[in-house]
């Protein structure tokens, strides 16, 4: 599959914006917000509001008949939802749209206050359940329109342009510009962007990519598997001819994360699965998640003003930055120093590594010479960054819904046993013969998606659920809602891996053709999405595999986890889980 996504156009999307709801508006909505509140238990929705914080009158709203809503103009005075009136079927301003209060810095104080941040996703599930299908919010200097539904968010991105953007990170701006560092793609926009992206599609993107970087990932997964076999056969407990231990398989899981994507990056192994791993790598795990913990709340404020202050949270956040390119150049001095030998003559394999074998991205981009140094280590340190923990977290997700659905486990694993003997062990065969580990992977990130949203400013002015959307708004697809919606997916709650194969049974029929091609967007969509996608998919995929392989997988409770939003999603408490060998 080419790293270049594919667009969908006009026929696939079933019409013009509003995709479920267009045309008559009001009637649709009223449909939508009906069906929706049935579909949710009445208690989940009075904890849900609770935690908003809607004033009494608008606790009183939710009992009116969503008809007489309409036609009334509903404000909740002290910051609660707002909808507005409807003036008829005609195609209404963007002031119209229900928002969550005007006014942004009302609405951040309450965030601080109530610690809402870290619940950012059950927020806005809560919201679409109560104001539709979307809505307006403010939050500090931030103002967003949200949305859910796959035929507003294809709509979106067919106003995306040729240099689509996306929210700016600013905190992660102004630390590369106080620092002097470059950006990488990550943070660039425009035709700079476009340039530096097209060269690193070459080397992460396409399937060519893909064949030479496989067998490295493939190798650091045959040996997680082998370390975690020798610890459960060695500290568990043996019976009926197999052993089994219970551990929380986290922290080798962002081991994992780390040697892989220094294995495909560097074309180096740092021995991670080793019995004393370097403290320097700890550090750099360590360094990962405190910037992506004190992000979020530094999105809504002025980062250069937290920095001339010395706010304690940013300069938590620029040091945990500074440790990890301090990480990452000492890494890429390594490579460049090699690559500087085999060019010279001393010594005789390309960057260190066996004659015609791949010696990473970091040795493919050096050789070809078309990005700086300077703009080489930028989107390198990017890469490493967003490898670690964006993957091994999505590991323990899946890892866990396998464990506690034993008849899906069962079914994955017969396919992958049944692949892998047609294929001899090839890594590359064995994938596309189980075509249920992607979907265990897609099905994972639906019910957990990595990043909560994916973000465009429209280079034209639309038309979403009725309402003109000017050019130039930020726009959010909230992807927890969407994955979690009965709009879009039959029974979302299940884990169902089978729903992505051709015959399409886990979605409702009257939507097969309603944006169908934007019910899956856990690494975004198009010339923007996510750089180091391919490396995931595979990293992932190959883990499950040999892990499926090996053990037998099962859990002492099977309810749900609970979640935290700290710029990606993950589990408040890591799930333990009974590993048994096969």
């Amino acid at each position: 599959m080419e790293g270049r996504e594919r667009r969908a156009d006009g026929k696939q999307e079933g019409g013009r914006a509003g995709g479920l709801f267009a045309g008559k508006s009001l009637v649709r909505r009223i449909e939508w917000l009906n069906q929706t509140r049935s579909n949710r238990a009445s208690d989940s929705m009075l904890s849900s509001t609770a935690r908003l914080s809607i004033s009494p009158l608008a606790k009183r709203v939710l009992s009116v008949p969503l008809a007489t809503q309409a036609s009334e103009n509903i404000d909740a005075a002290d910051g609660g939802l707002t909808r507005k009136k409807d003036n008829g079927d005609g195609i209404q301003p963007f002031e119209k749209i229900p928002h969550t209060g005007n006014n942004g810095w009302i609405n951040l104080l309450r965030f601080w206050k109530e610690d809402r941040f870290k619940d950012l996703h059950k927020h806005m599930e809560t919201t679409f359940s109560t104001l539709g299908p979307i809505y307006r919010e403010n939050l500090g200097s931030q103002s967003t329109v949200n949305i859910l539904l796959p035929a507003d968010i294809g709509e979106l991105f067919r106003s995306e342009g040729l240099h689509p953007r996306r929210m700016t990170l600013q905190p992660w701006a102004t630390h590369r510009e106080t620092r002097k560092h470059s950006k990488g793609v990550f943070l660039k926009n425009g035709t700079e962007w476009r340039a530096d992206r097209l060269l690193l599609n070459r080397e992460v993107m396409m399937s060519s990519a893909v064949r030479r970087f496989l067998p490295l990932l493939d190798d650091v997964a045959r040996d997680f598997c082998l370390m975690l076999r020798r610890r459960v056969e060695t500290e568990g407990n043996r019976g009926d001819g197999c052993h089994r231990l219970t551990l929380d398989p986290s922290p080798d899981l962002f081991r994992f994360a780390l040697e892989a994507s220094c294995h495909v990056l560097y074309g180096e192994r740092i021995g991670l699965f080793s019995s004393s791993p370097s403290q320097e790598s700890e550090r750099f795990i360590w360094a990962v998640e405190r910037m992506l913990a004190t992000t979020p709340p530094l999105l809504y404020l002025p980062s250069r003003l937290l920095l001339r202050l010395r706010a304690p949270l940013w300069t938590q956040h620029a040091t945990a930055w500074d440790h990890i390119f301090s990480h990452a150049e000492a890494r890429i001095q390594t490579g460049y120093q090699r690559l500087r030998a085999q060019q010279s003559g001393a010594v005789d394999t390309a960057v260190g590594g066996p004659a015609g074998r791949f010696a990473g991205v970091l040795g493919q981009l050096m050789e070809r010479g078309q990005l700086s140094l300077e703009l080489i280590k930028a989107n390198i340190t990017e890469l490493m960054a967003g490898g670690v923990d964006t993957t091994a977290v999505p590991l323990q997700f899946a890892l866990f819904e396998l464990a506690r659905n034993p008849e899906v486990q069962e079914r994955v694993r017969a396919q992958v046993q049944l692949s892998w003997k047609q294929a001899s062990g090839d890594a590359q065969r064995v994938l596309q013969g189980a075509p249920l580990l992607k979907g265990t992977v897609k099905e994972t990130l639906r019910l957990y998606p990595v990043g909560i949203t994916v973000q465009r400013y429209p280079v034209r002015d639309i038309v979403l659920q009725n309402y003109h959307i000017p050019a130039g708004t930020l726009v959010q697809a909230c992807l927890y809602p969407l994955g979690r919606s009965r709009d879009v997916f039959l029974e979302p709650e299940r884990f169902q891996p089978t729903r992505w194969e051709p015959s399409k049974t886990g979605f409702p029929r009257d939507t097969e053709d309603q944006g169908a091609s934007f019910r899956s967007l856990a690494f975004g969509f198009g010339a923007r999405q996510c750089v180091g996608r391919r490396i995931a998919e595979n990293e992932m995929q190959l883990l499950l595999m040999h892990v499926l392989l090996n053990f037998r997988l099962s859990i002492t409770s099977s309810e749900d986890l609970k979640t935290k939003y700290t710029l990606i999603l993950q589990p408040e408490s890591p799930p333990s889980i009974t590993f048994t060998t096969l």
